[in-house]
């Protein structure tokens, strides 16, 4: 239980920190506009030393692909149109259940509009229980439930792409997921665990793009430092940007890091008015090199409520007209999910494993094993001790 006296006695000190944090956090967002009007006139420059000394930078940055002073209006979409979108839940492995293993949850959403059809609003549940789906990780010291999410994440796209397919016709379509598709935990995989990730994602990305249905990531609240730290070749003190001689230890504070903890998001609200893009970026991660020529780009729109971090594959960025319309069937979900996009919202509620269904899994899975012959099938005593308390 909560102690709200004790709690309410540290109260007074978070309050003076967060006060003191507001102040420097409105002195770094004047500075970066200020870095940010600079760079206009300098931007090719910033371009070329970013490309020149690549290899030489320790921080991560992107590049953009269109003047810093863009902010274009998203135009309205066409009112006959179709959104898919998929996310997933799952319920972990836990040695204390009835039997060790794990269930992913796959929420499917398509909803057409204007098109008198019905909409698609479901799920599509698999269990993992073999040895090889439990231990394989561990060969790579993997945790099963790190594992559990890397699977999820694959599963996503995978049906996403099968829906997408299926969905195709002469209405504009755009398939949308939740979050980053930059995946950066796939940086520290072994390669052959990555291999077991990546290709299916990147195989169901070529079957949208073979369909010409534009796939877009949605990254509400973004913590992302990316154009921030392009701007931090601008205030580099130094001749060249070369950070592994002048500054090789990034974890002090350098000359460049003036915006640290400033997102991306703080910048770009002091740019754009609702229904309005930013410069279009190309993400420098270096994870994107295994993408091929499906690199990722990515813009900030203010879609009203906030800045949202808009990501897209190359293949939809370099199709002018592809990129404005999905933009715009992007905003139209927005708008009709009160501040976000109703299909993810969607996917989410369908995906999301409640208390009674994780019970009802648990219960179907024990009758199976009873049926089976198992003896013994019940939930350790710690479980069972920790579900209802004698206290």
């Amino acid at each position: 239980m909560l102690d709200l006296t004790k709690l309410a006695r540290q109260m007074q000190g978070l309050s003076q920190h967060l006060t003191l944090e507001a102040a420097a956090s409105r002195q770094r967002l004047e500075l970066a506009q200020q870095h940010l009007k600079n760079a206009y006139e300098s931007q090719q420059d910033l371009i070329d030393r970013q490309e020149k000394w690549r290899d030489r930078i320790l921080f991560a940055n992107a590049t953009p692909i269109e003047p810093l002073e863009t902010s274009i209006d998203i135009s309205v979409p066409p009112k006959i149109h179709t959104v898919i979108a998929t996310d997933g839940s799952q319920i972990a492995p836990n040695h204390h259940e009835i039997a060790y293993c794990y269930l992913l949850n796959i929420g499917r959403v398509v909803l057409h509009y204007g098109q008198n059809r019905h909409p698609l609003l479901d799920s599509l549940p698999e269990v993992f229980y073999r040895p090889e789906d439990l231990y394989m990780s561990r060969q790579w010291g993997i945790r099963t439930e790190e594992w559990m999410s890397f699977r999820r994440t694959a599963s996503e796209t995978t049906v996403l792409a099968e829906l997408a397919c299926a969905a195709k016709g002469e209405a504009p379509a755009l398939a949308m997921v939740d979050g980053s598709l930059i995946y950066w935990f796939l940086e520290q995989l072994p390669m052959e665990a990555r291999d077991r990730i990546l290709p299916p994602i990147l195989e169901a990305w070529q079957q949208m793009r073979d369909a010409q249905i534009p796939l877009m990531g949605y990254l509400s609240a973004s913590r992302s430092i990316e154009t921030m730290n392009f701007l931090r070749l601008l205030a580099c003190p130094h001749p060249v940007p070369d950070c592994k001689s002048h500054c090789p230890n990034q974890l002090e504070k350098v000359p460049c890091k003036i915006f640290e903890q400033l997102r991306d998001t703080s910048v770009w609200a002091t740019r754009l008015k609702p229904g309005q893009r930013s410069t279009l970026w190309r993400s420098n991660s270096p994870i994107l090199e295994l993408y091929g020529d499906q690199t990722i780009y990515f813009c900030y729109v203010h879609v009203g409520t906030e800045i949202a971090r808009i990501e897209v594959p190359a293949w939809v960025a370099e199709n002018a007209t592809m990129l404005e319309q999905a933009l715009g069937l992007m905003l139209a979900q927005v708008q009709k999910g009160y501040g976000y996009p109703v299909a993810i919202a969607e996917a989410h509620n369908q995906a999301v494993v409640k208390g009674g269904d994780r019970a009802r899994f648990f219960a179907l899975l024990e009758q199976q094993m009873i049926k089976a012959g198992l003896k013994n099938v019940g939930t350790s005593y710690k479980e069972a001790r920790k579900r209802g308390s004698i206290a």
